[in-house]
């Protein structure tokens, strides 16, 4: 018991050193891995190696592979401009525009690419005099629940993960609760931000004129480890957006999408189409291999956006999820797992040691990396999903959502990213109501994710 104890240890003292030094924790948890599996578990090396999670490096490589040439031919910045266009003056509809906006750009891999829309969306927000709370809400919403889509990052590791440990969670189904989880969290932000206000707000200029183009040279983070980057990003992004802003300059008229650009939107549809297909029929469909299926298609039509796209992988997840699963499957043949289990069992009932865990991850996740919760947090509630009182399905769920919701607080790279696009003397308050608000989920999110998933499959 003392040698699975120690590596626990070793486990969050990773962590908790990578953040510390704000260094990759998938190199370290890598090398951690095999340090603890061949000195203090007896393993090989190949055996240690063999757990990293070749299935979920698929689906990453080829998720972002895909959008990334999307994202190089142009295809997902006029998306977004047409979209916002629509809108026109009619300020109630600005936050959900971003919301949906948010989603389909966190549906396209990282999540945190999504954070592109921050220094668009809270200027817009104070000229349409929006409380920048509510759209900072909006945004972040978005960013939870596309983060969720079956090619979401998010999706990807707890769907990826679950069924690895022999859990059938449907993407769809995990998408479909982050989905409604934080469709109902923006509802209880218009009503606490004066968003049902707005319904009888148009502005007299019209906004469609005055809404900076989209470029697809704009930087976006590429892991959540990098928040000192994104926040110097979005300052630097807010005030071109403010700029543009004031200086009242007409967009052009957008032209009409290409022939490369056609084709992608036709090879999104098929995609989106064929995941849905499959799921219906009973099948699995590998959403990796499907990615890369459509891309060669595109890179076959335009192949400088998929030369280009190629350095758009996002090797820094993979290797962030990997070393990560890599030190759990140590922690898992060394029995250490299962020791949490029993003292999960020790919580009471199963319901109870959900709520636990949920709130747990929950409270790390508000703190820190919620890709790296995922990805440990998933394999270490297995023990309390063997017990068979609770559905897996739900417990991982729960705790998945659970994890996302709090990443408002401005102690995480989104927080901190709001923080930072809003003017100086708003920045005191937005701090303080996203601290509450991000803390608050903490204790709401387990309680309402628990009481409406994990309850009803342990009646």
């Amino acid at each position: 018991m003392e040698l699975q104890i120690l590596a626990l240890a070793i486990f969050v003292g990773v962590f908790v050193l990578a953040t510390l030094r704000k260094v990759h924790i998938g190199v370290l948890m890598f090398a951690a891995a095999a340090g603890v599996g061949v000195w203090m578990a007896g393993m090989t090396i190949e055996k240690v190696v063999a757990g990293f999670p070749i299935g979920i490096l698929v689906l990453l490589v080829g998720v972002t592979y895909f959008f990334a040439i999307a994202q190089a031919n142009g295809t997902i910045d006029r998306i977004i401009e047409m979209a916002i266009t629509k809108v026109g003056d009619r300020a109630f509809f600005l936050p959900l525009a971003f919301f949906a906006l948010t989603i389909g750009i966190s549906a396209m891999g990282s999540p945190l690419a999504g954070l592109v829309m921050a220094p668009i969306g809270m200027p817009l927000a104070k000229r349409y005099g929006i409380d920048r709370m509510l759209m900072g809400l909006a945004i972040g919403s978005g960013l939870s629940a596309g983060g969720f889509a079956p090619t979401g990052l998010f999706g990807i590791v707890t769907y990826g993960t679950a069924r690895a440990a022999g859990i059938d969670l449907d993407p769809l189904v995990l998408f479909g609760v982050a989905l409604g989880t934080n469709i109902l969290l923006l509802g209880a932000a218009y009503v606490l931000f004066g968003g049902f206000k707005l319904l009888n707000t148009r502005t007299a200029d019209g906004f469609g004129t005055n809404v900076p183009r989209f470029s697809a040279s704009r930087p976006t983070p590429s892991h959540p480890f990098e928040r000192e980057g994104t926040i110097a990003r979005g300052k630097k992004a807010a005030e071109q957006a403010v700029q543009v802003l004031y200086e009242r300059a007409p967009a052009p008229q957008p032209s009409r999408l290409d022939r490369n650009q056609i084709i992608t939107v036709l090879c999104m549809a098929g995609l989106v189409a064929t995941v849905i297909l499959m799921s219906v029929l009973g099948a699995s469909p590998d959403i990796g291999v499907l990615c890369f299926a459509f891309a060669s298609v595109l890179t076959l039509c335009d192949p400088q956006s998929g030369k280009s796209a190629v350095a758009k992988i996002d090797w820094s997840t993979v290797l962030l999820v990997g070393g990560i699963i890599t030190f759990v499957g140590v922690l898992q043949t060394m029995g250490a797992v299962a020791l949490l289990g029993e003292a999960a069992g020790a919580v009471g009932t199963p319901l109870l040691a959900a709520l636990v865990i949920c709130a747990i991850g929950a409270l790390i996740s508000a703190f820190a990396s919620t890709t790296g919760m995922l990805a440990a947090l998933v394999p270490l509630a297995l023990p309390l999903v063997a017990s068979g009182d609770v559905a897996g399905w739900a417990v991982i769920a729960a705790l998945a959502v659970c994890s996302s919701i709090v990443d408002v607080s401005p102690f995480s790279t989104v927080g901190a990213t709001f923080v930072a696009t809003v003017d100086a003397d708003e920045r005191p308050r937005i701090t303080r109501f996203l601290t509450r608000w991000g803390l608050s989920m903490v204790v709401a999110g387990p309680l309402l994710l628990v009481g409406a998933l994990v309850l009803p499959s342990s009646l």
